[in-house]
């Protein structure tokens, strides 16, 4: 690869990753604190992720994989998501931002699979080359979270009070924009005219449904499921919860979440080698546990340190359970449905799961409202801390380790 071409990936996946971190980690404070949504209208605003998630397959494998160049569409969904975003930067009340973040995550949710496969075009040896690429993802969305926190201070509580914190809309849009026009100067990649997809059930991974006749599989697969319900209560009240209780600089220290994935992910090959697929699943796990308990007991004061560590578990959160799942996919798949059996993976928890999750988290943050318009945090963080160990229980009773080879 050119070095001017690894620049060029470096730099799209970068504005990629600044881009979702750069408005969806507060979110759920703007709405909650300036346009006065319940916990529901929240849940349903994240929810828009798995719609896109769903969605996302249909405009991959029927348009951008049979007739267009991937770099192309690229560029128009990420120029009209910065026309969308400018327009939720203008909103004022929940019915006009809804339909807003609904399309616009329609439009992004494809771009993650864009941005890869114009990358794994221009790659000799895509397993050695990608994980320096997608990095820089990672970096913009720490970015992103340190410049709204310690740069611009719009998540601070005279900010938000002032209305400042939809200036992450404005910030994005801006950087859609330049990512949009960038798009059209990078590497030809040009559809795959040898497509096998053939229908809807391709598109979604149904081809891989014979793998759920293995009972591994299939605890695995209804347990990926089942543990995107806690998840999407930290992607979607987190960072309310941090700022309702008082934690300064709250969007940058979450951040801290994302450096600790770059960490545990070079930590992964040393569990896998040393405690095997189901004890590396059930540590990814029971981190979500032990995470909420600490949000759930923590506080902005002595016991601070609580939330700070909670928040360094989402390494071990997403890397030992979601990407050892992928790893763990992959080598149950085989070469003939591994595509198939990711997708369907995706569908089912990024799609499903989450879908629930969101729902069952602004319901139970709506049943938690004090007299005083604030929250019982601790009330809302033991659910999903319960029904993680619950899963992690039944995943332990019966899902039978088994070996699997992870290359790193």
């Amino acid at each position: 690869m050119k070095p001017t071409t690894k620049i060029q990936l470096c730099i799209m996946m970068f504005l990629e990753f600044f881009i979702w971190g750069g408005w969806f980690v507060t979110m759920g404070t703007f709405l909650g604190q300036n346009l006065g949504a319940s916990g529901g209208q929240i849940g349903q605003a994240y929810s828009t992720q798995s719609w896109g998630a769903i969605i996302a397959p249909f405009i991959i494998g029927l348009i951008a994989d049979r007739y267009f160049n991937a770099e192309k569409i690229l560029g128009f969904l990420h120029l009209f998501g910065a026309l969308l975003m400018f327009f939720m930067f203008k909103s004022s009340d929940f019915s006009a931002f809804y339909p807003l973040v609904l399309g616009y995550m329609i439009v992004y949710m494809p771009t993650l699979a864009l941005v890869n496969s114009v990358a794994f075009n221009q790659m000799k040896d895509p397993s050695k080359e990608f994980a320096h690429i997608r990095l820089w993802g990672t970096i913009g969305w720490i970015l992103a979270g340190l410049i709204i926190s310690f740069v611009f201070h719009w998540d601070t509580p005279d900010s938000i009070n002032q209305g400042l914190l939809k200036n992450t809309f404005l910030m994005v849009s801006i950087t859609s924009f330049v990512l949009g026009m960038l798009s059209f100067t990078l590497p030809k990649t040009p559809p795959n005219n040898q497509s096998k997809i053939k229908g809807i059930g391709d598109l979604l991974g149904f081809e891989a449904l014979n793998l759920l006749k293995d009972r591994n599989f299939l605890v695995f697969f209804v347990s990926s499921i089942l543990i995107c319900i806690p998840l999407a209560f930290y992607y979607s009240q987190a960072n309310p919860f941090l700022i309702e209780l008082g934690v300064e600089n709250a969007t940058g220290k979450m951040t801290i979440g994302q450096i600790s994935e770059v960490l545990f992910m070079l930590l992964l090959p040393l569990f896998f080698k040393k405690f095997g697929i189901k004890w590396t699943l059930i540590l990814g796990m029971l981190a979500w546990v032990l995470r909420y308990v600490l949000f759930a007991f923590g506080d902005a004061g002595e016991m601070g340190f609580m939330l700070i560590l909670g928040i360094a578990l989402h390494g071990i959160c997403y890397d030992f359970f979601f990407v050892s799942g992928q790893i763990y996919t992959d080598s149950k798949a085989g070469e003939k449905v591994k595509s198939a059996a990711q997708g369907l993976i995706t569908l089912a928890t990024y799609g499903v799961g989450m879908l629930i999750g969101f729902w069952v988290a602004g319901k139970i943050v709506d049943n938690n409202i004090l007299e005083n318009g604030n929250h019982s945090w601790e009330g809302i963080w033991l659910w999903p801390a319960m029904f993680a160990g619950a899963v992690m229980v039944l995943f332990f009773l019966f899902f039978k380790n088994e070996k699997v080879e992870y290359s790193s």
